[in-house]
């Protein structure tokens, strides 16, 4: 499929999308602590987007391996040695764990799609590190989104500085291409080779989204169809952004 280009008017309203998402997503930070079930944060959100009269972008989500489960919540919850694609339910966050929190929102016809990890209470340095150094690969990347780069530029920005930092970049998951479509053309990688790949043009809306091991990236599918996590259970973390490509500065659109 080609990229779609979006016009002012379209970046506009994904701009309202990813707002929206995005204080789905500060609500349910707020909520985070030890103690707190993932269906309780997943309510939250549920209940920021439908009050601001949008739709969950997650929910009954097509699953592409098992087509009979289809995604049941609204946000993505997933813990520790969980990567993506948590699904909320009765289980309890504990003091010292990280928490990735994944939200999409339909507004209008568009979709905002953003994701942070947390600390739960107090969490160990080697957590707060890799935290750190995720959310630092997301800013580095989203300052590559810049008209006239490469796409491969921007993967291979993720790759050096998390590599550099000691950590693993995981290559069975990538950032997308996002607008009417959850995931649209292109894939974007979180690793590369600089002068590769499309040339970046204003109008591109991309979701980057470094998703970074302390350990080997080698990944499974639980059983419950959805959650991704390491092989060896050492700790992921995971950040999301959706840019749009303009003739200047890159702009987030998934900002509160």
């Amino acid at each position: 499929m080609p990229i779609i280009l979006k016009s002012a008017a379209e970046i506009a309203a994904m701009r309202e999308a990813g707002r929206i998402n995005a204080l789905a997503l500060e609500e349910v930070c707020a909520a985070v602590r030890p103690g707190v079930r993932t269906r309780e944060l997943d309510r939250i959100a549920e209940r920021v987007i439908r009050a601001h009269g949008a739709e969950p972008a997650f929910l009954y989500y097509p699953n592409a391996t098992f087509p009979e489960y289809p995604y049941p919540a609204t946000i993505n919850v997933s813990i520790n040695d969980e990567l993506v694609h948590g699904i909320p339910g009765n289980r309890r966050l504990r003091e010292g764990d990280i928490v990735s929190l994944d939200c999409g929102t339909l507004w209008q016809g568009v979709i905002g799609d953003s994701a942070v990890t947390v600390p739960v209470g107090k969490v160990s340095p080697e957590a707060q590190r890799l935290i750190e150094v995720t959310r630092e690969a997301l800013r580095l990347a989203i300052e590559a989104c810049r008209p006239g780069r490469r796409l491969g530029d921007v993967s291979a920005t993720i790759q050096e500085w998390v590599e550099g930092q000691g950590y693993h970049v995981v290559r069975e998951y990538t950032g997308h291409g996002v607008g009417y479509e959850m995931h649209e053309e292109p894939q974007i990688p979180n690793w590369g080779t600089r002068g590769r790949g499309i040339l970046l043009r204003p109008g591109m809306t991309f979701a980057l989204e470094p998703m970074v091991t302390l350990g080997p990236p080698e990944l499974y599918v639980k059983d419950d169809h959805w959650t991704v996590a390491t092989k060896d259970g050492s700790l992921c973390a995971h950040f999301e952004h959706t840019v749009a490509v303009t003739a200047g500065e890159p702009e987030i659109l998934t900002l509160p």
